[in-house]
Order: C-alpha cells, then structure tokens, then sequence
C-alpha cells in the first residue's frame, strides 16, 4: 500500500509500506476516504526541520473513512467514521489506530463536507472555555479554515457583531459566506481603526486569535480588546513570542484563554451534528479536491495559500 513522507524541505512523496496490522487491544483498522491538510500541517512541509527524511505518514490528521477490521471492541467492520491520528502520522491507504481516536458518524453529506468536523470540533472546543457570548461584539483574526469556522459558530451562538480581519482579500470575501457581519483587509486599512470605527470607539469584547505560526498577531488582538474583554488564543503559537505588550495586558485586565486537545465524545460529534443538520455550512470553505497522487501538489496549495486555497482535500483510493 502506499504511505506519504516528506524527503525534505518542501518536498512529500509517495512510498510503498507494508499493510498495518491489529497489534493492541482497542485497535481497528482505518481506511481513509477523504482528508484534507490543517496549518499545523504545513510547517512539516514548508520550515526546515532539524533532519530528514520525517517519519513516515507525517503530516495528515483529519480524516474520514471507513473500519475494514476489527479486533472485536466497540466497533464494527464498514462503519462510517471520523478519525484523528495521533502525532499527525495519517498519510497510509490503511493504518491501525485506537478506538479512542475514532468517532462513528451516519451522513449522507459528501465526504469534504464530513472530514471538516475534525477542525470545527477543535473550534467548538475553544467556544465551550467562553462564557456565553449572545450579543457580543468579536473579532475574529486571522481567516483561514479555523478562523472562518469560528466567525460561523460565533455567528450560531448569536454573537451581534463578528468582525473578520485577514491580510488576504479571497479570504474576507469567504467571510462574509461563513457569517462575518463585517470585514477587515489589515494589509490596506488600520485594524485598530477600523474597529473603533465600528464599534463606536468601544471595542469588541472578544478576540479570537486564530493565525498563529501563519503570522503571529497577539498585540494586534491585545490593542483591539476592550478592558476587561476577553482574548482566546487559538492558534499554534511558536515556542516563544518576543515583544508582546504584556503590559498592556494587565493594565486593560483581560481575560485570556487557550484550547487544545478537544473531546472525543463531545466536541467532534457536536460538530458532526452541526454539520449534518446544517448549522453551518461549510462547502465555502472547500476550495479544492486532489486525489492523493497529487500530494505534492496539494501540499504546495496550501501552505503557499495559492489559488485561494483554504480547505485543501485529498481523496484517497479506496480498496474495494
């Protein structure tokens, strides 16, 4: 069967490896069917890393397919399921993964439509840390598929105002299809103006900080926070972050928080859920399809954000 690895910098291919077996109790054997790549992905793609090659499968972890084998626990040969491998190793055509990382699904919902309840999981996640925010007014930084997945929850939870800020016009016209009331190009206007001018000087009470590794951006939502508002920071950070304005942190009095490592038997099936009743709609965000051949291609879309890539998918071939 076939396996992905990247070689080096820039650079994933296509390898042949051996076909997993069922070595623990808890295991099933996890046919992919779609995926699609996440921007924790991309730094394995597109920053150097210490050596090279990087372990094989690395780096795909949003995923849906189907159980081909089972070692006789909770679930069943030809279900249905959504899974998440661990340490981001999930580019096999079939690999053995623990119950606990899979989540069963009933959908009649297109596949691309299915797999992106793993990222809409981890927003919903992020949300159930807040309090609740019915008639708030938020920010939202940073517009790729997380950011876009947060402007249409906050919108769901009846947030009265959600304000979208990206350096990348395609993606605010996304935005507004994914339910920003309005939108904001940093690479041309003064966000911080821009938000009192639409907050009537006040500010928002909510910042989502939801670019990360992409383009750091903590001061940025630090000064666009109203005192005594809130700051959740979603996005990857790098290991330190050199000049950030704690003071003013302090001396506004916010509150900060962070997720990571949603719930398997909440978060993920609420997203499922959402999903399939069509809370949200997430077809905007699914800007292209490849079939898992064009890997290399699908990695370069992505991270280099070209052709306006937001949700890249990859369709693998399914062995019947």
């Amino acid at each position: 069967m076939l396996a992905g690895q990247i070689k080096k910098l820039g650079q994933i291919k296509l390898i042949d490896h051996p076909e997993p077996e069922l070595v623990k109790p808890g295991q099933v054997i996890f046919q992919p069917e779609m995926a699609c790549l996440c921007g924790s992905d991309s730094p394995y793609f597109n920053k150097n890393q210490p050596s090279y090659p990087l372990p094989i499968g690395m780096s795909l972890h949003e995923m849906v397919g189907t159980i081909v084998c089972s070692n006789g626990g909770n679930l069943s040969v030809g279900q249905k399921v959504l899974a998440v491998p661990l340490n981001h190793e999930g580019i096999f055509e079939r690999m053995a993964i623990s119950e606990d990382r899979i989540v069963i699904f009933e959908s009649n919902r297109p596949s691309e439509e299915m797999v992106v309840a793993q990222p809409l999981g981890t927003v919903l996640y992020g949300l159930r840390k807040l309090p609740n925010l019915l008639g708030w007014k938020i920010a939202v930084v940073g517009q790729g598929p997380i950011g876009q997945l947060f402007c249409a929850a906050l919108k769901n939870l009846g947030a009265s105002e959600v304000i979208a800020i990206d350096v990348l016009a395609t993606r605010l016209q996304i935005s507004k299809l994914m339910g920003a009331s309005a939108v904001i190009d940093n690479s041309k206007d003064d966000p911080v103006q821009a938000i009192q001018d639409l907050t009537g000087g006040e500010m928002v009470d909510l910042v989502v900080e939801a670019a990360g590794h992409q383009g750091e951006s903590l001061n940025l939502c630090i000064e666009i926070c109203k005192n005594q508002g809130r700051l959740h920071y979603f996005g990857i950070a790098p290991q330190t972050i050199n000049g950030v304005e704690w003071l003013k942190v302090v001396t506004k009095s916010l509150n900060i928080t962070s997720s990571h490592n949603p719930d398997f038997k909440i978060d993920f099936p609420l997203a499922i859920k959402w999903i399939n009743e069509g809370r949200i709609d997430v077809r905007p965000l699914i800007t292209h399809k490849l079939p898992l051949n064009k890997i290399q291609h699908a990695f370069e879309l992505f991270s280099k954000r070209l052709d306006g890539a937001l949700k890249v998918c990859l369709q693998f071939p399914v062995n019947n």
